[in-house]
C-alpha cells in the first residue's frame, strides 16, 4: 500500500478535491462528494483500462484454457479487476471513508466481498448485455458500472469502511 500511495500521492489527489468541494457542498456532504470523485477517477481508469485490454491485449480473441474458453470481454473484466481493486480500496480508505476505526485486515476483505459482489453483477450483466442482447463490450461495462457504483456506496458505508460505535 506505501508504494500505491506514492504512485497516487492520495493526500495530494485529497488536497485538491477539497478546492472544489464548495462547488457541490449545497448538495452533498464531504463523504459523499468524495466517494463520487474517488469513484469517477476509479471508474475512468477502469474504463480506459477495459478498452485498452480489450483492445490491445486480448485483442477481442478468445482464450482457450483447455477447461473453459473465456471470451474476450470476460478476460478483459479478470484482468482490469485488481487493479481496479487496488485503486479503489486506497481511495476508499485513505480519503472517503478515512475516519474508519475498523481495522485495515476486516477493512480490506469486506472490501473484497463487496468487490466480489459487485463482480458478479458485472460478470452477469456483461453476459447477458454482450452475449444475449449483442451490445458492444465497453459501453455495456459503463452501463453496468452506474449500478455497481450505487451498490457499492451502500455496502461501503455501512458495512465496509462503518465506524464502530464507542462502547460506553
Amino acid at each position: 500500500m506505501i508504494y500505491f500511495t506514492k504512485i497516487y500521492n492520495l493526500k495530494l489527489i485529497k488536497n485538491i478535491l477539497d478546492i472544489f468541494y464548495p462547488l457541490f457542498g449545497r448538495w452533498m456532504n464531504k463523504q459523499v462528494y468524495y466517494y463520487l470523485a474517488c469513484g469517477t477517477i476509479n471508474t475512468v481508469q477502469d474504463w480506459i483500462l477495459y478498452f485498452l485490454t480489450y483492445n490491445f491485449i486480448v485483442q477481442k480473441q478468445y482464450l482457450d484454457l483447455g477447461f473453459v474458453v473465456m471470451s474476450p470481454h470476460i478476460l478483459s473484466l479478470f484482468i482490469v479487476t485488481p487493479i481496479t481493486f487496488t485503486v479503489g480500496f486506497c481511495f476508499s480508505k485513505y480519503i472517503t471513508f478515512s475516519q474508519s476505526n475498523l481495522k485495515t485486515f476486516s477493512q480490506v476483505f469486506r472490501y473484497a466481498s463487496m468487490l466480489a459482489f459487485n463482480f458478479l453483477l458485472t460478470y452477469a450483466g456483461l453476459k447477458l448485455l454482450v452475449e444475449i442482447v449483442g451490445f458492444y463490450p465497453t459501453p455495456s461495462k459503463m452501463l453496468i458500472t452506474v449500478v455497481t457504483t450505487v451498490v457499492g456506496f451502500l455496502i461501503q458505508k455501512y458495512f465496509s469502511f462503518r465506524v464502530k460505535r464507542e462502547v460506553k
